[in-house]
């Protein structure tokens, strides 16, 4: 079973050209590190969900190792380059420890989390990975109607915390989002009537070339974004 790293990366303003720069140099340190199987750096989109207008001061970094690899704030697994790299800069950082429980799909045609169910037992606080490459010609459907559902998601009961990423802004998106309960996000995905309606119009209409939803169980988290820990109400 693949572990999963998930780090949101917020920079000060006066660093942004770093931020961009820091895109191109950190394929370098990932390509070479034995640790990993996978990795995206990623942009995100603001209002801590896809959106059309990034968020030039936030980026992320998802990384798949093996099962049993110690992973810390002083050892992440991206290794002491890039951890360098956020210190010196002054970026506040906050990443996520995830275990892949349940789910579908492929990212850049790979299963990049493993084999998984289609569902598990698992009842706790879980995170969601949904993500999809859109097809051009679908783009203003998606973004009419999946946009305006999921800047809804953080009035939704349960929620903790979201976040918007992308390799591509516009074309290949992502969701991913932190709840107290799987009740809690299947009474947002399932119980809320747009969005119910949005999942079967993406099915029915062939929006996406590609597609991914993913589950996981949140086995640890450090750092802060603006000044908070966004999950302390797990810890609680």
């Amino acid at each position: 079973m693949a572990i999963v790293s998930l780090s949101i990366i917020r920079y000060r303003k006066r660093f942004i050209p770093f931020a961009l720069f820091a895109m191109a140099i950190h394929h370098f340190p990932l390509w070479f590190n034995k640790k990993i199987s996978f990795y995206k750096l990623m942009g995100t989109g603001k209002n801590g969900t896809f959106d059309k207008t990034p968020d030039w001061q936030q980026w992320s970094l998802l990384c798949v190792c093996n099962a049993g690899q110690e992973i810390t704030a002083k050892q992440p697994v991206y290794g002491s380059f890039i951890r360098n790299w956020y210190l010196f800069f002054g970026c506040e950082v906050f990443t996520m420890i995830l275990e892949p429980m349940e789910g579908h799909g492929t990212w850049d045609g790979e299963k990049v989390f493993g084999s998984l169910p289609p569902k598990s037992s698992y009842t706790g606080p879980l995170a969601v990975l949904t993500r999809a490459t859109i097809r051009i010609n679908k783009l203003k459907y998606f973004w009419k109607n999946v946009a305006p559902v999921a800047a809804k998601m953080n009035t939704a009961s349960g929620f903790l915390f979201s976040a918007g990423i992308g390799e591509l802004p516009w074309i290949k998106q992502a969701t991913f989002s932190v709840w107290q309960s799987r009740e809690d996000m299947m009474a947002f995905a399932y119980g809320m009537k747009e969005h119910k309606e949005v999942i079967q119009k993406t099915r029915k209409e062939r929006w996406y070339s590609e597609d991914m939803f993913t589950r996981f169980r949140l086995s640890g988290h450090w750092g802060t974004l603006k000044g908070v820990d966004p999950l302390e109400a797990i810890d609680k």
